[in-house]
């Protein structure tokens, strides 16, 4: 029924007292919760054989199970008769003390199962900037739906970032845009994106009327998210055959002062295509045509650790986060 419980000392007035002091001091042997239910039942019922009988078990297991609870306490609790059984004075003492007892033993239980379900719905979740902005807000209004008692903590950092709470247990779950996933992590596929290069509608560059090739990229000073993020890393790659990436006229943790920058003309910025969609459309920006030889496209991953099962909360957002 309930996990075993420890049997308090008594005060100079009868009551009992120091649960806790008794568990760590007495040297006697505790009484087990099931046989104090037997007790009580046998109170309530005026009956050894229907206390047994109401707790399903034997009447010779509910003999035994009393006569083992007399010998730990050295008191008599019973008064056997072939009539039946009745309480001693000692026995309705020790029940009154017993039903104090259970029921401590039961808000025990119920508080564990709650604290439990709490920390079962509790989901910790470290996510890359863009897939932060631009994603997660959905897949949580998805998640809400089949898990309204789930409660997400998302930290925002870039895809490195999200590797380390990952390797440093801060996170149940991760979400990165990097070109490539660590071999401690387990990965999969939640969607697709790629670097766009835009620039202010004035740039010389929107009245080109050919692509951009990997060389002009390359050399080119541009704005750019800062080292360790996905965005950069998946540009670094990409030009790596074009001698890398020139000195960025400014780099930065965060994808909105960019964007910001880029369409005052400071220069041309390379962001992903979903974190400037909406400037796109509204033509604050200009994305300019890059030659299809440069890789600018990338897989979006969540990743877990190995060795670790994902909680149900977490399996559910990556549901969400999939499609399905």
């Amino acid at each position: 029924m309930t996990p075993s419980s420890s049997m308090a000392s008594s005060d100079r007035d009868g009551a009992p007292s120091g649960f806790g002091e008794a568990a760590h001091t007495s040297q006697r042997p505790l009484p087990d919760l099931h046989a104090l239910e037997l007790l009580v039942a046998v109170a309530e019922t005026g009956s050894l054989g229907r206390a047994a009988a109401r707790l399903r078990i034997s009447q010779p297991s509910a003999s035994a199970r009393i006569r083992t609870l007399e010998r730990r306490l050295s008191l008599q609790l019973l008064d056997r008769s072939t009539s039946g059984s009745r309480l001693t004075p000692a026995g309705a003492v020790v029940t009154d003390w017993a039903r104090v007892v259970l029921e401590q033993a039961v808000a025990l239980v119920e508080g564990a199962a709650a604290l439990r379900s709490r920390q079962e719905n509790k989901l910790t979740v470290a996510a890359s900037l863009t897939i932060a902005e631009e994603l997660v807000p959905g897949w949580l209004v998805t998640l809400r739906a089949e898990s309204p008692d789930a409660h997400v903590g998302l930290t925002v950092t870039n895809s490195w970032g999200v590797i380390q709470a990952l390797r440093r247990g801060e996170c149940h779950l991760g979400f990165v845009e990097c070109p490539r996933v660590p071999d401690d992590l387990h990965r999969s596929v939640v969607g697709r994106d790629r670097l766009a290069v835009v620039v202010a509608p004035d740039h010389p560059w929107t009245r080109r009327r050919r692509a951009l090739t990997g060389p002009e990229l390359a050399d080119t000073p541009l704005l750019l998210r800062e080292s360790g993020s996905g965005t950069r890393e998946t540009l670094e790659k990409a030009l790596r055959p074009y001698d890398g990436v020139a000195v960025p006229v400014l780099e930065l943790g965060s994808t909105s002062p960019l964007r910001s920058a880029a369409a005052r003309g400071v220069a041309p910025a390379v962001l992903s295509a979903l974190a400037v969609r909406e400037d796109v459309d509204a033509g604050r920006l200009v994305e300019v045509e890059v030659d299809p030889a440069v890789p600018l496209h990338r897989l979006l991953h969540a990743v877990w650790p190995k060795g670790h099962a994902l909680p149900e909360a977490a399996l559910h957002l990556l549901r969400a986060a999939r499609g399905r």
